[in-house]
């Protein structure tokens, strides 16, 4: 590993990318790579051990492109394989976390209430949070179905989508939660929804800017931060560049990561299947 090499980043869709928007603005120098699993998308109803595989062989896929460090930009995925990615793999691996702590410091009420999938909430993580926090506040986990699907297809505002977030939103609200957790990285793309619907005195968090910050910790720490300028005939700055590759079908993915993006990019079909079929991809 050195300096120049890219930041490898990857969910189980679209999702991640409200993460990697993070990561951008905190390190314009980077050279970036995502990998969007649409086609296994969402991670929330598969097993722990499929999910695991699939994390093991994206992260090899995106090792082989040399990616300095491994961002699991995904709650569901940090849950079943991080642990596994951590002790297969030497390099730094940020992870999520349910932005439960700053929801703590930020409730007026005592409630919270922490939008995510099926088993992002019964996995170890946010039930070590949940021990941690819940002597302090009332914390009120609520399922999504369908919310990654919504944001999957690119709708983001239409009436299923609003149907779905008033369904899990407004219970919340009504039982006293005045702030949300968005504990699902597909869900920040919902956020001014998921805010008209709270209302204002209600406060939305996501931890999508402390991963970017974790990230550029790790990265000064191991001295693998990009440089900020390039030698040439004059001295430039360097500007980062992204790749993204998806599962799906491209034709699909590429309209839908643009407008998450919010700029016209080149999306490139992912030759995964397998994590044994790594050692075959150039």
């Amino acid at each position: 590993m050195n300096a120049a090499n890219p930041i490898g980043v990857f969910d189980s869709g679209v999702g991640g990318l409200s993460v990697l928007h993070e990561i951008r603005r905190s390190l314009p120098n980077e050279n970036l790579l995502y990998v969007a699993d649409s086609a296994h998308a969402p991670y929330g109803d598969k097993s722990r051990q499929f999910i695991e595989d699939r994390s093991i062989a994206i992260s090899e896929f995106l090792i082989n492109r040399q990616a300095k460090a491994i961002v699991v930009a995904c709650n569901t995925a940090t849950g079943a394989a991080v642990t596994a990615l951590r002790s297969r793999f030497s390099m730094p691996i940020i992870a999520m976390e349910p932005a439960v702590k700053p929801a703590v410091a930020n409730t007026r009420s005592g409630i919270i209430g922490v939008l995510a999938t099926r088993r992002t909430l019964a996995g170890d993580n946010f039930v070590r949070l949940f021990a941690r926090y819940s002597a302090e506040v009332e914390i009120l986990g609520q399922a999504c179905p369908g919310l990654v699907e919504q944001v999957e297809a690119g709708d983001l505002s239409g009436e299923k989508t609003r149907l779905l977030l008033e369904h899990y939103v407004l219970p919340l609200v009504e039982q006293g939660a005045d702030t949300i957790v968005l504990g699902c990285t597909h869900y920040p793309f919902l956020a001014p929804l998921i805010q008209d619907i709270a209302g204002p005195a209600v406060a939305v968090i996501d931890s999508a800017a402390a991963v970017a910050r974790q990230l550029y910790r790790r990265l000064e720490v191991g001295n693998l931060l990009a440089v900020k300028e390039v030698a040439g005939a004059q001295t430039e700055a360097r500007i980062g560049t992204e790749c993204f590759w998806t599962s799906n079908g491209l034709d699909s993915a590429q309209p839908i990561i643009s407008q998450l993006w919010k700029r016209d990019v080149e999306v490139c079909l992912l030759p995964i299947l397998h994590a044994d079929e790594i050692s075959t991809i150039d």
